[in-house]
């Protein structure tokens, strides 16, 4: 059981930095100076991340378990101490400045995350058999799911007031220095409690270098693809299409060489086996519904409802106790009644009925019904965390059970990489749609457009925070001219209102018959009037724009999820088909694939 809290722990730590970062990550690269190279710290963890799942996969089937785990986790420790430190002594040699450094290093942590994130699955194949894996499995799904909800709550705290812990070291290197005690106390755990698992059979096994390496070639340029920014290389755009090529051609390559190859990373003939094959399909809808659901939840809450930037994390807080919830639930269910479908179906359709909700929500809904929604959805990928896993665990042959676990990880992860990029594009061409028919049509609402406010500029707090000190800046204005004409009679300036349609009828009237001879007492009453009628539909202009940005929000995340419920269908349909296989009671040695054809649906 110790051996578990370690195995616990360590993907706690893995699936926590996911998204850490992300909430730090705008004030490194201020202080770093490298917002050129912003989104390169994300693509270097992804593609060192995910590339090599299906190797370690690979490499646990030929050697010692527990070596590879603590390999992995020293080093993303290693990595996350550098992390912490770049540009803390300026450039050096060959990795050059801070940001050249980080981004190295950010590569450094993907290559221990990947090894843990494989291995943590792996690891209880060997600690439990099927029959009662599920209850175990159900604590590993929970905790992966409940890291991913608090990554931006605790990433946006350290970055905050991280720098109170220790003068000097600014707040955002906390957020890679917080990994050390966890990955300490997994290290003590496992180099302690944890027996050797060694594989079944090891020597059978072999890494085929070449092709390890034609799965790089193939997953590197498909995750940069998935990855660069579409407003600067879109879809049909010669960047992204030769990127797509070339990850085509190697995959190709890839899969002729492994028909032949006596040793590939990745043994095709698992893809015979149904249950396999259907779970890592399943595997692959799922990553794209779970990701695509949690990422754009703080855009609603945000801009919709108006949770604050530092309590967004709190608020998404009903999902991970949910998924929690629903992951441990699953688990206990699945070691009772020995069944994994039927309860990954009915965790499928919850969450298909909380997609179909937030594809409902509106301007008009409240705080409670967003909660209840989270908490539906969370409940609802929990069976999912685990129990895909499970089945693809209990069908093969456990001399493949590195290669098969990690195969289900890698498709959940690169499902997730294309079903976000997807759903980027969704999103900024549902914005642009939204914004356009709803931005305010008067002259100040117009010039916002084409100055301040930009859809993407209008997604930031500074952007609307510009856009309407731009609107009250052309009352301003507006002012500006009255006085001209009523202090001196300016009729360049009088022509220029009586042309702004933004200028009331009523205004225009008076300035039509205004003389400059007035007194200055009643040229003060008048002037003193008309400012604060300004300040008044200043005041009403910069209403109209919050009220639009908050609908144009609104409908764009509700479009935005109309899209999620097909790949959670997807999911759901592969599901349904996987064949329901009774769970062994042993650990087993060296049993053939199970159902390696046709298969039982009852």
């Amino acid at each position: 059981m110790l051996t578990f809290v370690g195995v616990l722990l360590a993907l706690f730590l893995g699936a926590l930095d996911q998204t850490i970062v992300a909430t730090a990550l705008p004030r490194i690269v201020r202080d770093l100076s490298g917002l050129d190279r912003y989104a390169w710290v994300a693509t270097a963890y992804l593609l060192t991340s995910t590339v090599l799942i299906p190797i370690y996969g690979k490499l646990a089937d030929m050697y010692n378990r527990k070596a590879l785990v603590i390999w992995s986790i020293g080093l993303f420790l290693a990595g996350s101490f550098l992390c912490g430190l770049a540009g803390e002594f300026g450039p050096l040699p060959v990795l050059g400045d801070a940001m050249n450094q980080l981004i190295v290093f950010r590569g450094l942590q993907g290559f221990g995350n990947s090894g843990i994130f494989s291995l943590a699955f792996i690891v209880i194949s060997d600690l439990f058999p099927p029959a009662e894996r599920g209850r175990y499995q159900g604590f590993l799904g929970g905790t992966f799911g409940i890291a991913n909800v608090l990554g931006p709550l605790v990433g946006g705290l350290l970055t905050d007031y991280g720098g109170a812990f220790i003068p000097g070291v600014a707040g955002w290197r906390w957020v890679f220095y917080v990994n050390a005690p966890f990955a300490v106390l997994a290290l003590w755990f496992i180099t302690t409690r944890m027996p050797p698992l060694h594989p079944k059979n090891p020597g059978e096994h072999r890494l085929s270098w070449l092709s390890a390496a034609l799965l790089v070639l193939a997953v590197v340029p498909l995750i940069l693809a998935l990855e660069i920014d579409k407003t600067v290389d879109p879809w049909g755009g010669p960047v992204t299409l030769s990127l797509l090529a070339a990850a085509l051609a190697a995959s190709a390559a890839f899969i002729v060489h492994s028909r032949f190859d006596k040793n590939p990373v990745l043994d095709l003939s698992l893809f015979a086996n149904r249950v396999f094959s259907l779970s890592v399909g399943a595997s692959f809808f799922f990553g794209a519904a779970f990701l695509g659901t949690i990422i754009f939840l703080p855009l609603f809450m945000v801009n919709v409802l108006g949770v604050s930037a530092t309590n967004t994390g709190l608020s998404i807080m009903p999902l991970s106790l949910g998924l929690f919830a629903g992951s441990f639930t699953a688990g206990q269910l699945v070691a009772r009644v020995g069944h994994y479908r039927i309860i990954l179906l009915a965790g499928g359709f919850v969450l298909l009925a909380g997609i179909v909700l937030l594809s409902l929500l509106s301007v008009h809904t409240t705080y409670l019904a967003a909660v209840l929604i989270m908490l539906t959805c969370g409940i609802g990928m929990g069976p999912s965390m685990a129990l895909y896993t499970l089945a693809i665990q209990n069908a093969v042959d456990v001399r493949r059970i590195g290669q098969a676990t990690s195969a289900g990880v890698f498709f959940r992860q690169i499902g997730s990489t294309a079903g976000l990029a997807l759903l980027g594009t969704v999103l900024a061409a549902a914005m642009a749609a939204s914004f356009a028919r709803n931005l305010p049509a008067e002259p100040a609402g117009a010039r916002l457009t084409t100055a301040a406010a930009s859809p993407g500029r209008l997604m930031s707090e500074d952007g609307s925070r510009a856009a309407a000190s731009a609107i009250r800046r052309s009352y301003d204005e507006i002012y500006a001219l009255v006085a001209r004409v009523v202090n001196s009679g300016d009729k360049e300036a009088l022509a220029r209102l009586l042309a702004n349609p933004s200028v009331g009828e009523s205004l225009r009237a008076e300035l039509g018959n205004r003389r400059s001879e007035i007194g200055d007492q009643a040229a003060d009453e008048f002037l003193a009037s008309v400012k604060a009628d300004l300040h008044r539909a200043a005041n009403a202009a910069v209403n109209r724009l919050a009220a639009a940005i908050r609908l144009s929000f609104a409908q764009s995340i509700a479009r935005l999820y109309f899209w999620v419920i097909f790949f959670e269908l997807a999911a759901i349909a592969l599901t349904f088909f996987i064949p329901e296989l009774p769970l062994r009671k042993t650990l087993g040695r060296s049993e053939p694939d199970r159902n390696p054809g046709a298969g039982n649906h009852a």
